[in-house]
């Protein structure tokens, strides 16, 4: 990811890769201790990348306000990424921040209160590699109107503090994929970059396609194999998993050489 620490940085940044041919960004960042990633010195930047680059944004708000939210909308963002967290004690815990789920969960209502298409995260595995305020998380979320769900896994990272902490099995990544599944039939839902790999990846794919997931973030051979013996239609997409509610809109072109994605 490329740092910009102020607006004009942003939007200089925006123009360079514009030029090299991107067609769209996300903007991420570090959070404050009260779960909010500082976009609001960037609301202009924004506005003015998508009025004179024409470029698709995407934002991680991380806990946002209703001012915030309604900045955002106006700077006419294409989509808002964010967590929901459905259990206090991983809040407290594994993110350290002194917060709870009500305000995660606020935060979701003031995205889609400000019409801003929407696409909240669930972890898998986030409180020590334990199953633990996911199902929660999922009845928070089927109480809105999501444009997408993404579920992501726990995969254990060398340097922190849970580099020796086994992830999920595929299996209970499946499990709430399939709780997804029947909690949001209608809601598109991608299985997510964040995942582990190896072996571990092959059988959460193939039971992530069982599930009836409508993407796969650089899925594996199994998982496409699976799809198209039975019968799925198969597209591949070099745009964010998050966009899959444009792909299956039909507002992005597809290329079946570039795996990044299988709706």
């Amino acid at each position: 990811m490329y740092p910009a620490v102020s607006g004009k940085a942003l939007v200089e940044l925006c123009r360079d890769l514009t030029s090299k041919g991107a067609k769209g960004c996300l903007i991420s960042g570090g959070c404050s201790y009260d779960g909010s990633v500082p976009l609001g010195k960037f609301v202009d930047a924004i506005a003015e990348i998508k009025r004179d680059l024409g470029l698709t944004v995407l934002v991680h708000t991380g806990v946002v306000s209703i001012e915030l939210a309604e900045e955002l909308s106006r700077a006419s963002v294409d989509a808002a990424l964010i967590d929901i967290i459905g259990s206090d004690e991983t809040i407290r815990e594994i993110y350290n921040l002194d917060v709870t789920v009500e305000d995660f969960e606020k935060s979701l209502m003031a995205l889609q209160d400000a019409h801003i298409p929407t696409v909240p995260h669930v972890l898998v595995g986030l409180h020590y590699g334990k199953i633990k305020g996911e199902i929660e998380a999922l009845k928070i979320i089927s109480n809105y109107s999501p444009s997408a769900l993404i579920i992501i896994a726990f995969m254990p990272i060398r340097g922190t503090s849970m580099e020796d902490i086994s992830p999920p099995s595929p299996l209970e990544i499946g499990k709430i994929l399939l709780a997804a599944r029947f909690m949001m039939p209608s809601t598109p839902i991608a299985l997510g970059c964040m995942r582990p790999t190896g072996s571990h990846r092959e059988l959460t794919d193939v039971l992530a396609v069982r599930s009836g997931v409508n993407a796969i973030a650089f899925a594996t051979e199994e998982a496409v194999n699976l799809a198209i013996s039975l019968g799925y239609d198969i597209s591949f997409s070099s745009q964010c998993c998050s966009q899959i509610f444009e792909d299956l809109r039909g507002n992005v072109p597809v290329n079946r050489d570039d795996r990044q994605s299988c709706p």
